[in-house]
Protein backbone atom coordinates (compact mmCIF):
# COMPACT_ATOMS: atom_id res chain seq x y z
CA UNK A 1 0.00 0.00 0.00
CA UNK A 2 1.11 3.41 -0.94
CA UNK A 3 -0.24 6.21 1.56
CA UNK A 4 0.13 9.99 0.14
CA UNK A 5 0.29 12.18 2.91
CA UNK A 6 0.08 15.88 3.58
CA UNK A 7 2.98 16.90 5.59
CA UNK A 8 1.54 20.41 6.38
CA UNK A 9 2.43 23.80 5.94
CA UNK A 10 6.04 23.09 8.09
CA UNK A 11 5.74 22.68 11.74
CA UNK A 12 5.64 19.26 12.83
CA UNK A 13 2.78 19.37 14.40
CA UNK A 14 0.05 20.67 12.39
CA UNK A 15 0.30 17.04 10.11
CA UNK A 16 -3.19 15.20 10.86
CA UNK A 17 -3.71 12.64 13.27
CA UNK A 18 -3.93 9.89 10.77
CA UNK A 19 -0.93 11.23 9.07
CA UNK A 20 0.97 10.77 11.73
CA UNK A 21 -0.22 7.81 12.60
CA UNK A 22 0.32 6.22 9.36
CA UNK A 23 4.14 8.00 9.40
CA UNK A 24 4.25 5.67 12.19
CA UNK A 25 3.52 2.73 10.69
CA UNK A 26 5.48 2.69 7.33
CA UNK A 27 8.08 0.88 6.08
CA UNK A 28 9.77 3.49 3.79
CA UNK A 29 9.13 6.97 3.81
CA UNK A 30 9.99 8.82 0.32
CA UNK A 31 9.44 12.69 1.52
CA UNK A 32 10.27 15.77 -0.39
CA UNK A 33 13.34 17.37 1.60
CA UNK A 34 13.22 20.22 -0.04
CA UNK A 35 10.06 21.64 1.00
CA UNK A 36 9.28 19.19 4.04
CA UNK A 37 10.19 19.82 7.52
CA UNK A 38 12.82 16.92 8.78
CA UNK A 39 11.19 16.76 12.15
CA UNK A 40 8.07 15.12 10.96
CA UNK A 41 10.57 11.99 10.34
CA UNK A 42 10.76 11.69 13.91
CA UNK A 43 7.15 10.05 13.56
CA UNK A 44 8.89 6.96 11.99
CA UNK A 45 9.16 3.39 13.43
CA UNK A 46 12.53 2.06 13.88
CA UNK A 47 13.89 0.30 10.82
CA UNK A 48 12.03 2.36 8.16
CA UNK A 49 14.11 3.59 5.07
CA UNK A 50 14.09 7.11 4.49
CA UNK A 51 14.31 8.26 0.73
CA UNK A 52 14.84 12.07 0.24
CA UNK A 53 12.92 12.52 -3.24
CA UNK A 54 14.52 15.87 -4.20
CA UNK A 55 17.06 14.60 -6.51
CA UNK A 56 15.02 11.21 -7.44
CA UNK A 57 13.12 10.85 -10.52
CA UNK A 58 9.50 10.21 -10.77
CA UNK A 59 10.91 6.55 -12.41
CA UNK A 60 12.43 6.44 -9.18
CA UNK A 61 10.15 6.83 -6.60
CA UNK A 62 7.65 4.42 -8.60
CA UNK A 63 10.48 2.02 -8.49
CA UNK A 64 11.02 2.47 -4.61
CA UNK A 65 7.19 1.76 -4.24
CA UNK A 66 7.27 -1.41 -6.39
CA UNK A 67 9.91 -2.67 -4.69
CA UNK A 68 7.85 -1.68 -1.17
CA UNK A 69 5.12 -3.25 -2.55
CA UNK A 70 6.54 -6.65 -3.97
CA UNK A 71 7.81 -7.26 -0.10
CA UNK A 72 4.84 -6.71 1.70
CA UNK A 73 5.62 -3.13 3.18
CA UNK A 74 4.12 0.23 2.84
CA UNK A 75 5.24 3.22 1.84
CA UNK A 76 4.56 6.55 2.85
CA UNK A 77 4.60 9.48 0.10
CA UNK A 78 5.01 12.70 2.18
CA UNK A 79 4.38 15.79 0.63
CA UNK A 80 4.50 19.26 1.48
CA UNK A 81 1.11 21.14 3.01
CA UNK A 82 -1.68 19.29 1.16
CA UNK A 83 -0.48 17.31 -1.75
CA UNK A 84 -3.45 18.16 -4.09
CA UNK A 85 -1.88 21.41 -4.55
CA UNK A 86 1.18 21.73 -6.72
CA UNK A 87 2.13 17.94 -5.21
CA UNK A 88 2.41 15.92 -8.65
CA UNK A 89 0.69 12.89 -7.39
CA UNK A 90 -1.63 12.83 -10.37
CA UNK A 91 1.15 11.24 -12.09
CA UNK A 92 2.20 8.77 -9.70
CA UNK A 93 -1.36 7.98 -9.17
CA UNK A 94 -1.69 6.83 -13.05
CA UNK A 95 1.40 4.55 -12.89
CA UNK A 96 0.38 2.87 -9.38
CA UNK A 97 -2.89 2.37 -11.52
CA UNK A 98 -1.05 1.07 -14.03
CA UNK A 99 1.11 -1.52 -11.80
CA UNK A 100 -1.95 -2.48 -9.69
CA UNK A 101 -0.09 -0.79 -6.58
CA UNK A 102 -3.16 0.47 -4.02
CA UNK A 103 -2.76 3.77 -2.95
CA UNK A 104 -5.06 5.92 -0.71
CA UNK A 105 -4.69 10.07 -0.01
CA UNK A 106 -4.26 11.69 3.21
CA UNK A 107 -4.89 15.66 3.11
CA UNK A 108 -3.11 17.99 5.08
CA UNK A 109 -3.15 21.84 6.06
CA UNK A 110 -2.15 23.58 3.02
CA UNK A 111 0.66 26.77 3.76
CA UNK A 112 -1.70 29.32 2.27
CA UNK A 113 -3.61 28.43 5.25
CA UNK A 114 -0.44 28.80 7.05
CA UNK A 115 0.24 31.86 5.80
CA UNK A 116 -3.31 33.15 6.94
CA UNK A 117 -2.47 32.29 10.77
CA UNK A 118 0.72 33.85 10.13
CA UNK A 119 -0.89 36.98 9.11
CA UNK A 120 -3.65 36.78 11.59
CA UNK A 121 -5.77 37.26 8.69
CA UNK A 122 -8.80 36.28 7.06
CA UNK A 123 -9.23 35.41 3.09
CA UNK A 124 -13.35 35.94 2.53
CA UNK A 125 -13.99 39.10 4.27
CA UNK A 126 -17.65 40.72 3.96
CA UNK A 127 -17.86 43.49 0.81
CA UNK A 128 -13.70 43.21 0.43
CA UNK A 129 -13.67 39.53 -1.24
CA UNK A 130 -15.86 36.67 -1.28
CA UNK A 131 -13.12 34.16 -3.31
CA UNK A 132 -9.43 33.13 -3.06
CA UNK A 133 -7.34 32.70 -6.34
CA UNK A 134 -4.44 29.84 -5.66
CA UNK A 135 -1.96 30.37 -8.22
CA UNK A 136 1.71 31.36 -9.59
CA UNK A 137 3.63 33.39 -12.03
CA UNK A 138 4.48 31.10 -15.26
CA UNK A 139 8.22 30.65 -15.53
CA UNK A 140 10.44 27.67 -15.98
CA UNK A 141 7.24 25.80 -16.12
CA UNK A 142 4.60 27.56 -18.17
CA UNK A 143 0.89 28.06 -17.00
CA UNK A 144 -2.10 27.79 -19.51
CA UNK A 145 -2.70 30.66 -21.40
CA UNK A 146 -5.63 31.56 -19.81
CA UNK A 147 -4.53 31.48 -16.23
CA UNK A 148 -2.04 34.48 -16.91
CA UNK A 149 -1.19 35.81 -13.68
CA UNK A 150 -2.38 39.44 -15.15
CA UNK A 151 -6.31 37.60 -16.76
CA UNK A 152 -6.40 36.12 -12.77
CA UNK A 153 -5.78 39.81 -11.41
CA UNK A 154 -8.46 40.85 -13.20
CA UNK A 155 -11.15 39.60 -11.03
CA UNK A 156 -9.11 42.04 -7.87
CA UNK A 157 -10.08 39.16 -5.30
CA UNK A 158 -7.54 37.75 -2.72
CA UNK A 159 -4.63 35.89 -4.15
CA UNK A 160 -2.04 33.75 -3.20
CA UNK A 161 0.44 32.71 -5.15
CA UNK A 162 2.66 29.87 -4.83
CA UNK A 163 6.34 29.46 -6.17
CA UNK A 164 6.65 32.64 -7.36
CA UNK A 165 9.06 34.55 -4.99
CA UNK A 166 12.38 34.24 -7.39
CA UNK A 167 9.79 36.17 -10.20
CA UNK A 168 8.51 39.55 -8.27
CA UNK A 169 9.45 41.56 -10.51
CA UNK A 170 7.33 39.95 -12.82
CA UNK A 171 4.46 39.53 -10.59
CA UNK A 172 4.09 43.13 -10.20
CA UNK A 173 4.28 43.99 -13.35
CA UNK A 174 1.46 41.36 -14.11
CA UNK A 175 -0.22 42.30 -10.96
CA UNK A 176 -1.10 45.90 -12.20
CA UNK A 177 -1.32 45.05 -15.51
CA UNK A 178 -4.76 43.09 -14.32
CA UNK A 179 -5.83 46.02 -12.42
CA UNK A 180 -4.33 45.87 -8.83
CA UNK A 181 -3.23 49.52 -7.51
CA UNK A 182 0.47 50.01 -6.75
CA UNK A 183 -0.39 50.34 -3.31
CA UNK A 184 -3.34 47.30 -2.63
CA UNK A 185 -2.07 45.63 0.51
CA UNK A 186 0.16 42.80 -0.11
CA UNK A 187 2.67 40.43 1.82
CA UNK A 188 5.46 37.87 1.66
CA UNK A 189 4.84 34.63 4.16
CA UNK A 190 8.73 33.09 4.05
CA UNK A 191 8.40 29.37 6.00
CA UNK A 192 4.94 29.61 7.29
CA UNK A 193 4.54 28.07 10.66
CA UNK A 194 7.97 26.54 10.62
CA UNK A 195 10.31 28.00 13.31
CA UNK A 196 12.17 30.64 10.82
CA UNK A 197 8.49 31.84 9.94
CA UNK A 198 8.74 35.68 8.91
CA UNK A 199 5.95 38.48 8.06
CA UNK A 200 6.73 41.01 5.76
CA UNK A 201 3.90 43.38 5.06
CA UNK A 202 4.21 45.59 2.08
CA UNK A 203 2.24 46.32 -1.56
CA UNK A 204 2.06 45.04 -5.04
CA UNK A 205 4.57 47.47 -6.01
CA UNK A 206 7.20 46.94 -3.45
CA UNK A 207 6.66 43.21 -3.66
CA UNK A 208 10.48 42.58 -5.00
CA UNK A 209 11.62 45.76 -3.55
CA UNK A 210 10.32 43.50 0.15
CA UNK A 211 11.59 40.33 -0.63
CA UNK A 212 15.45 41.61 -1.57
CA UNK A 213 15.53 43.57 1.65
CA UNK A 214 14.76 40.84 3.60
CA UNK A 215 16.89 37.84 1.71
CA UNK A 216 13.75 35.78 1.04
CA UNK A 217 14.34 33.96 -2.30
CA UNK A 218 12.07 30.97 -1.83
CA UNK A 219 10.23 29.08 0.37
CA UNK A 220 7.91 31.79 0.54
CA UNK A 221 3.96 32.68 -0.51
CA UNK A 222 2.93 35.93 -1.78
CA UNK A 223 -0.59 37.15 -0.80
CA UNK A 224 -2.00 40.28 -2.39
CA UNK A 225 -5.52 41.96 -1.65
CA UNK A 226 -8.16 43.90 0.31
CA UNK A 227 -8.20 41.26 2.83
CA UNK A 228 -5.06 42.76 4.29
CA UNK A 229 -6.74 46.20 4.48
CA UNK A 230 -8.54 47.52 7.49
CA UNK A 231 -11.90 47.76 5.73
CA UNK A 232 -14.52 45.47 5.72
CA UNK A 233 -18.14 44.84 6.54
CA UNK A 234 -19.40 42.65 9.45
CA UNK A 235 -20.28 39.19 8.65
CA UNK A 236 -24.33 38.75 9.04
CA UNK A 237 -23.84 35.33 10.45
CA UNK A 238 -23.73 37.15 14.49
CA UNK A 239 -25.32 39.84 13.25
CA UNK A 240 -28.54 40.16 15.74
CA UNK A 241 -30.50 41.87 12.72
CA UNK A 242 -30.49 39.26 10.54
CA UNK A 243 -32.01 35.78 10.54
CA UNK A 244 -31.15 32.50 9.62
CA UNK A 245 -32.47 29.07 9.99
CA UNK A 246 -30.48 28.95 13.58
CA UNK A 247 -31.64 32.15 14.92
CA UNK A 248 -34.16 35.19 14.59
CA UNK A 249 -33.35 38.65 14.70
CA UNK A 250 -33.57 40.34 18.08
CA UNK A 251 -33.56 43.95 16.88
Amino acid sequence: MVHFIGAGPGAADLITVRGARLLGEADVIIYAGSLVNPALLDYKKEGCTVYDSASMTLEEVIAVMRETQARGGDTVRLHTGDPSLYGAIREQMDQLDELGIPYDVTPGVSSFSGAAAALEAEYTLPDVSQSVIITRMAGRTPVPEGEKLSKMASHGCTMVLFLSTGLLEEVERELMEGGYAPDTPAAIVYKATWPEEKVCRCTVSTLAQTARENHITKTALITVGGFLGDRYDRSKLYDPAFTHGFREASK
